[in-house]
């Protein structure tokens, strides 16, 4: 199969997807109503102008040309006209009790949060993969940034900013990196074990700077995390990489270098790029022995480009050895509750006044699209885009629940003021204020969807390949 049947396949798919998720949404709506004896126009997936339509029994199927949702039109509820269009309907019709259209606007919600039941019920059985760095050892860190003049290489992390941590990545509620990115302090507090000593510092934090139609940049600290350096290539040469002048193998582990332990790839990196010293010894493990071998980093005579003006020993580490894949069997209570309680640490994290992660990190349909997609290329993808379509339904099923015209806890609300008041508002105002929420928040669509395509516009020329090297002899 090419890479173009591939990848079309895998986008039909994500197309697909979305779809799912919405069909069975507003088909909730659509069977509640249908139950209560309201009047259904039309079944409509993705808004605007159908680019095509179907009439039967009365109702009108369609398909909008803007892919952002869909609706069920029902002119007994509060009217949205013109967001939907016109009703078809041109008879009077009987008013609706608040009950009824209580029970049609939280039907939808329902058939989300059922809709994720039910994946979530296929990964109990079948496994939720989940990429884990384990290590709370610090295993690098950038000597440009300010916190390489609080941690070490070493540094062992017990709490972030007061929260105990276990792993730089994996648990999305208190891992390290997580905990960096929603701090809301003027540093991050570390408790990190240092020689057997358990200390608290302050360490200071930057944010890169991003052009006006990208999201903005995430706190960093500037520290990576104790992974094994494992030997994965050789860089594509003409003659003989040191390394392979060296003796070195693929998969070989740098353990060592001059006696110093190697605590990442990175640090192992920074050991070898020491100004003056002309030759290392490494510690490598090989077939679960200990090797000792020496070894002369080289400037290469070709490429002549200054990333590589310095002296190499021509190897690419295995990423693969860095991150761990663990399946997983959460029961589908355990992965509802987990996605409530990522959607509750988000919206605590946006509305913070103190947080620097703001509306604008979240992702619209095209960043949503883009994370299924790149789910499916991983291994065990379609286990993963499952695992994500357990949460992205039951936030869809929480989101619509919010008390604000124009969603389904908003129907809900006017409902029970209707109900409570045994008269409902006038329609003039129920229509206004539906289509300027409804405006509202396809703008904010429309913002997020921005920063969707605006993160990937490059800002700078991608590196070239360099091609073969050359070393000298």
């Amino acid at each position: 199969m090419s890479n173009f049947v591939a990848t079309t396949l895998l986008i039909l798919a994500v197309i697909a997807i979305f779809n799912i998720t919405i069909f069975v949404h507003e088909l909730g709506h659509f069977l509640a109503a249908r139950w209560r004896g309201l009047k259904v126009d039309r079944f409509q997936i993705w808004f605007g102008k159908p680019i095509w339509k179907k009439e039967i029994n009365g109702v009108q199927y369609g398909l909008g040309w803007i892919p952002a949702g869909g609706f069920v039109a029902l002119p007994q509820m509060a009217a949205m006209e013109s967001i939907e269009g016109s009703n078809l309907g041109k008879d009077s019709l009987p008013k609706v009790k608040p009950i009824d259209k209580i029970i049609v606007a939280f039907a939808g919600p329902l058939f989300s949060l059922l809709l994720a039941l039910t994946a979530a019920l296929a990964v109990w059985g079948l496994g939720k993969p989940q990429n884990f760095i384990s290590s709370n050892i610090v295993g690098a860190i950038d000597q440009k940034s300010p916190a390489a003049e609080v941690l070490k290489v070493g540094d062992e992390i017990l709490k972030v900013d007061g929260h105990p941590v276990e792993n730089f990545r994996g648990d999305v509620f208190d891992d390290i990196a997580t905990r960096i990115m929603i701090t809301e302090g003027e540093f991050v507090e570390f408790e990190i074990k240092r020689d057997g000593k358990i200390q608290t510092i302050q360490a200071p934090y930057y944010i890169q700077d991003t052009k006006p139609w990208q999201r903005r940049a995430l706190p960093r600290v500037g520290i990576g995390p104790s992974t094994p350096a494992v030997i994965g290539s050789f860089v594509e040469s003409k003659n003989q990489t040191p390394a392979q002048r060296a003796g070195l193998q693929l998969g070989d582990q740098i353990t060592a270098i001059d006696g110093q332990p190697v605590f990442s790839p990175t640090h192992a990196g920074q050991l070898l790029d020491q100004e003056g010293k002309t030759t290392f010894t490494l510690t490598v493990l090989r077939n679960g022995q200990n090797l000792e071998i020496p070894i002369t980093p080289l400037k290469p005579v070709e490429p002549k480009d200054e990333r590589f003006n310095r002296p190499m020993i021509g190897i690419d580490w295995d990423r693969t050895a860095q991150i761990e894949t663990r399946i997983t069997n959460p029961t589908p209570f355990k992965q509802v509750g987990d996605s409530i309680k990522m959607m509750g640490l988000t919206i605590k994290t946006i509305t913070s006044p103190k947080s620097k992660v703001g509306v604008d990190q979240l992702a619209g349909p095209i960043g949503i699209a883009k994370t299924k997609f790149l789910l499916l290329l991983e291994d065990d993808g379609w286990l993963k885009v499952l695992a994500f379509f357990v949460f992205f339904n039951v936030n869809l099923a929480i989101m619509n629940m919010l008390p604000v015209p124009v969603l389904d806890g908003g129907h809900i609300l006017m409902s029970l003021y209707e109900w409570i008041r045994g008269k409902a508002l006038p329609q003039k105002f129920l229509e206004f204020t539906q289509t300027a929420f409804a405006l509202l928040i396809m703008g904010f669509m429309l913002f997020i969807t921005t920063k969707d395509i605006g993160d990937e516009i490059p800002t700078s020329k991608p590196p070239q390949d360099p091609g073969e090297f050359v070393w000298p002899e």
